[in-house]
């Protein structure tokens, strides 16, 4: 089963995994990813991988059972867990942004971390419907 109560099987899509939310979400978290290592190496090479492991690794860890179309990580999580890492991805790329970029393109991210809340609402309100099983 998904976290809508769906059926999970071949051709059956999670609540939230268009093409363009997913999109979206996936390009602000590459943000994050590459942001956050080019904006700390220069003040700690040990502390920029470990952002990024740290950003990468535990959304892959860390899911609510049924949120991924291909599959669950090792660690089952309430919904409110997944939405809460991808705020602090949104976060380290604003962050990143502003420190890194000129102001036009730390805008531009800034706008795209703002819009991903925005998108993801029927997948955050899928999230918090599932119960942490």
């Amino acid at each position: 089963m998904n976290i809508a109560g769906q059926p999970a099987g071949p051709g059956t899509k999670a609540p939230g995994h268009d093409l363009v939310r997913g999109g979206l979400r996936f390009t602000a978290e590459l943000s994050a990813w590459v942001g956050s290592a080019w904006a700390l190496w220069p003040h700690s090479i040990p502390l920029a991988l470990g952002a990024v492991v740290l950003l990468i690794g535990l959304p892959a860890v860390f899911t609510t059972p049924g949120d991924r179309p291909g599959g669950n990580g090792p660690v089952a999580v309430p919904g409110i867990v997944t939405i809460l890492i991808l705020v602090i991805q949104l976060v380290a790329a604003t962050m990143a942004a502003w420190t890194l970029r000129p102001g036009w393109i730390a805008a531009a991210v800034t706008a795209l971390c703002l819009l991903v809340p925005i998108t993801d609402q029927p997948r955050w309100r899928a999230l918090t419907r599932t119960a942490h099983g």
